[in-house]
């Protein structure tokens, strides 16, 4: 588990998903040596799916000992991880908004 996070406030979910898939995106082409997310977009696929899997389940994990604070680090790491996969294979998050709108529509 990593450390908590001190003073979080709210914030606006799509702002701040959109402001992280572009700073993933502007990595893409980054030294791997000198950036954690160009290293899981240039380097094996099994290293990132493994990172994505092992955050899913630190979220469980947090969840089964319903603990607020855990639950929320843990699912921004998953969110994180979810979206350098996303970036890697080519889907943007307006696709994935489509998706989801089709879904509830």
């Amino acid at each position: 588990m990593g450390e908590r996070t001190a003073n979080v406030h709210d914030g606006d979910i799509g702002e701040t998903l959109e402001g992280l898939a572009a700073v993933i995106h502007g990595r893409a082409g980054a030294d791997p040596e000198a950036s954690y997310t160009a290293r899981l977009l240039q380097g094996p696929e099994d290293s990132l799916l493994k990172k994505l899997t092992e955050e899913a389940t630190e979220v469980v994990m947090a969840s089964k000992d319903h603990d607020h604070d855990h639950i929320r680090y843990e699912a921004a790491d998953l969110l994180y991880h979810l979206l350098v996969t996303l970036e890697r294979e080519g889907v943007t998050l307006a696709e994935l908004a489509g998706e989801l709108d089709a879904r509830h529509r």
